[in-house]
């Protein structure tokens, strides 16, 4: 089975370098633009998944079209609580911030969730996406896509961030990870 992540396009959030996870703000028209025209570059699958969120229903769109697909909430991003939708810059003389940055993978967000939080709902929800052995495509977000692969490769999450509208592709055998590459594989 190949399962292939794609995190979605470009966001206001991501430009200005804001957290946000249970914000549901818009792709960037460019970026939905050139996911549109590079939509060829993409692993198409007899399955696919998103969020359900905006940002994620309308990547998308941009790549495949009206194919049908199913919303998955649990594959939404982390919930960062009162840190949503601000900056470092805007909090980092916060003690909540800066107490949370002590151990930002492990801690939760005040009003939110913490990265293992976010994990295991995560993973909870791709059971349902791995239970079927057929090739799947989840178009998802940044930090869920890392924390997968985190799970299943090792490493840090930071090792697994990809660039907005690119991913990866898992191949599965007997329903164990067993290799990766990524996608598309030239952007």
């Amino acid at each position: 089975m190949k399962l292939t992540l794609i995190r979605h396009g470009q966001t206001q959030g991501s430009l200005n370098d804001l957290y946000y996870g249970a914000a549901d703000i818009p792709v960037l028209p460019e970026s939905l633009a050139e996911l549109h025209e590079n939509a060829s570059r993409y692993p198409t699958a007899p399955r696919y998944f998103t969020s359900g969120m905006l940002r994620t229903e309308q990547t998308f769109r941009a790549i495949y079209g009206d194919a049908p697909h199913t919303a998955l909430p649990g594959l939404r991003e982390m919930d960062f609580g009162d840190f949503e939708m601000r900056s470092y810059e805007q909090m980092k003389d916060d003690p909540a911030f800066q107490h949370w940055m002590t151990d930002s993978e492990h801690l939760p967000c005040p009003n939110g969730e913490s990265a293992p939080q976010t994990t295991a709902r995560n993973l909870k929800a791709m059971e349902t996406v791995l239970a079927e052995d057929s090739d799947a495509v989840c178009v998802i977000h940044g930090g869920v896509i890392a924390g997968f692969m985190m799970t299943w490769f090792g490493g840090l999450r930071v090792d697994w961030y990809r660039k907005a509208g690119t991913g990866y592709q898992v191949t599965f055998e007997n329903g164990a990870p067993i290799g990766w590459v990524r996608v598309p594989e030239d952007l």
